[in-house]
């Protein structure tokens, strides 16, 4: 009896053996780019000169950011903020669904839905969660969610928290889509096609009015992730639907607003009554703190400029265009940008490694892209241009891949 009673606490013992944090000594990628001094990540910057930083005492060019209007030190839009802060206290204290609704938050969505061509729209506290709160309330049980694969991680995580099937299709083969509603028409949940507008590794634009089509012959929903879109295409900055011209015939938008609109939160922007669903569905808002004061300032105001200043947005793609064609010159590889976002294909990681530590010490800032994102032998330096980025500052950060890539050679 002792030996059976033994044995059952050795077993117990066993079973209680394996520490959840083992995969947390395992891992030493990180320490060992940190102990090679080419660890790229959580630079802290000092301060701030919109497209110049400070970090531990140099001065950087800042072509890592997705400031795309240069809106954050804009005079007005902090003054804005400014205002807000004074008048309603540094937060909210509470989610949009109980204590945390402000006045300016329904001007801000009333502004919104006409902004990006829809009837309504719902502010979230960040982007990431407006993905979350959108595909995980909709997306339910019978449902099914085809998306492309180089969509953002937050409408694949919304797509893994909703109770419905996710489907993938290879980036832009409008043809897999096909045979993948084709496959699907008949879910019971109902249909979502989710895409990117543009694709924030790649710097592309989707085919959205293909994609449109294509869901209405299937009876598919659409929703279109205009992150790096509104304030960047369009007449006025609209976003991927205005762009094409075709304002108001995607189903649901999504937008951020820590790109275009200097701030921090998102919406979702769609029929009324899929915005009153989301209102008291959408668990990412319900149970989350609401978007503060200031951000909310600054977002009615980088509104009101790009209304009063639409010279940013054509001093934007001036600039993307002269940085994209300066470094396809010098031999680099910019996939298939078209947009501000210019990615430059460096090789494996290693080094991708050396050539951010290389542009770091010359004065530039960049962002590298690894695996998962990309494929191993595909990591790339992601950059993105700015309104407010000189020809000089341009010149310069070309030069520096100039000589980066003399030091280290062609990928």
């Amino acid at each position: 009896m002792a030996t059976t009673a033994t044995a059952a606490t050795t077993q117990k013992q066993v079973r209680q053996a394996a520490d959840l944090f083992d995969k947390c000594r395992r891992f030493t990628a990180a320490r060992e780019a940190m102990e090679r001094g080419v660890y790229p990540y959580f630079q802290p910057i000092e301060q701030s000169y919109d497209t110049e930083v400070v970090i531990r005492g140099e001065r950087k060019i800042m072509v890592g950011s997705n400031n795309y209007l240069g809106l954050t030190h804009h005079p007005y839009v902090l003054e804005r903020a400014g205002a807000a802060l004074a008048r309603y206290g540094t937060g909210c204290t509470g989610s949009r669904f109980l204590n945390g609704t402000l006045d300016m938050h329904e001007e801000l969505e009333i502004r919104l839905a006409k902004f990006m061509g829809q009837e309504s729209s719902l502010v979230f506290s960040t982007g990431y969660q407006t993905n979350l709160g959108i595909i995980s309330s909709l997306a339910g049980r019978g449902s099914v969610v085809i998306q492309d694969r180089l969509n953002h991680a937050s409408l694949v995580d919304g797509a893994m928290l909703a109770g419905g099937e996710m489907v993938r299709y290879p980036h832009g083969d409008l043809m897999a889509l096909r045979r993948l509603l084709d496959r699907h028409v008949g879910a019971p949940g109902g249909v979502l096609v989710v895409t990117d507008g543009v694709f924030s590794m790649e710097g592309n634009i989707v085919d959205l009015p293909s994609i449109v089509a294509l869901a209405r012959e299937y009876g598919a929903r659409v929703m279109v992730d205009d992150a790096h879109s509104v304030g960047v295409l369009g007449e006025t900055g609209g976003g991927t639907a205005q762009h094409f011209g075709i304002e108001g015939e995607p189903d649901l938008v999504m937008a951020t607003f820590s790109k275009s609109f200097a701030s921090i939160g998102g919406a979702a922007a769609a029929s009324e009554e899929v915005i009153h669903y989301l209102k008291h569905h959408a668990r990412s808002l319900i149970f989350s703190a609401s978007m503060p004061p200031s951000a909310v300032a600054t977002v009615l105001a980088c509104l009101d400029v790009m209304e009063r200043e639409p010279e940013r947005r054509y001093k934007l793609w001036e600039n993307a265009i002269y940085l994209r064609e300066g470094l396809r010159t010098l031999g680099f590889d910019t996939v298939t940008s078209e947009t501000p976002i210019i990615p430059v294909v460096t090789g494996n990681i290693d080094r991708t490694f050396l050539f951010w530590r290389a542009l770091f010490d010359a004065g530039v800032f960049t962002n590298p892209v690894l695996p998962p994102a990309v494929p191993e032998s595909s990591c790339r330096m992601r950059t993105s241009v700015m309104a407010t980025h000189t020809r000089d500052q341009l010149d310069r950060v070309l030069d520096a891949f100039k000589q980066v890539r003399r030091q280290l050679g062609a990928p």
